[in-house]
């Protein structure tokens, strides 16, 4: 299986979308656990709308999100705190479940997940697809 992930960080909507085009992705997995941002284009619905007028499906998985506890030891710097929080988030059922749904959009059609950073090292999305997709060729995309 092959899965992209993208980060918004520093992106304008156009050029985070052309990425994704060029890219050949079908369906953006926004895995944050808010899906709002201070960015223009990037909160849930100007998002989604943006991506339909590319040809481009989104789907929201909350579950799949970092905790506010995880993204404020993010913020902080303190990497050990996150990878062992999220590690507890994963383990809920609504996210083994949510994780699921993951591996079977990304089997369906192109896939990338999305948040905020832009360095995938720096985000929860790698821990994700450590977790939940172990072997998966993993495409980190840069808009």
């Amino acid at each position: 299986m092959r899965i992209f992930t993208i980060g918004y960080e520093g992106a304008t909507a156009g050029e985070f979308v052309a990425a994704l085009r060029q890219a050949g992705v079908k369906r953006v997995i926004d895995v944050r656990a808010l899906p709002n941002s201070r960015r223009p284009g990037f909160s849930k619905t100007p998002l989604r709308n943006a991506l339909a007028e590319a040809g481009i499906d989104y789907v929201h998985l909350r579950a799949l999100g970092t905790p506010a506890e995880g993204r404020a030891a993010a913020r902080a710097g303190h990497i050990e705190e996150l990878v062992r929080i999220y590690a507890g988030q994963l383990e809920l059922p609504e996210a083994m479940a949510e994780g699921a749904q993951m591996l079977e959009l990304a089997k369906d059609k192109p896939s990338a997940l999305l948040c905020y950073e832009r360095e995938p090292a720096a985000c929860h999305r790698s821990l994700l697809l450590r977790a939940i997709a172990p072997g998966a060729e993993v495409i980190h995309l840069y808009a």
